[in-house]
């Protein structure tokens, strides 16, 4: 079941690999070495042009790597508790890939939700408890 892509292998490593704190202190070395050589260089605009250009390649390429090991991770904690609520006894399977659905009824059960706390609030105001379930 252990199926990855070229692409989905390479993100994920590089993001991994490029979160480490070793590849942050080479970052942060570089733009010290680029700050040094300012009075070098003159602070010319081929000085300004190297680190303005490598940041901005470097940015735009860790964008789609991020964004692939993030929808990934997301996907895969969506499908965990997907999970959960499936196997747990009394849970409402309409919650199921909530996701996948549009504004409108994200928000209906949002302020479901918003009245079960407010109601479980009050109760714990008033000393009793708040477990169980509001159907019981």
């Amino acid at each position: 079941m252990k199926t990855k892509t070229r692409y989905s292998s390479f993100a994920k490593n590089a993001s991994h690999f490029c979160g480490r704190p070793r590849v942050f202190s080479i970052a942060v070395g570089i733009i010290l070495v680029w700050v040094v050589t300012g009075p070098i260089f003159g602070f010319s605009d081929t000085w300004q042009l190297v680190i303005n250009t490598g940041t901005t390649i470097i940015t735009f390429l860790m964008v789609f790597l991020i964004q692939n090991t993030q929808n990934r991770d997301t996907e895969a904690i969506q499908i965990k508790l997907d999970e959960l609520i499936r196997a747990t006894q009394g849970a409402h399977n309409a919650l199921l890939d909530l996701e996948d659905l549009e504004e409108e009824a994200l928000d209906s059960f949002r302020t479901r939700y918003e009245a079960l706390a407010s109601d479980a609030r009050k109760e714990l105001d008033g000393g009793r408890l708040d477990t169980g379930t509001p159907e019981a």
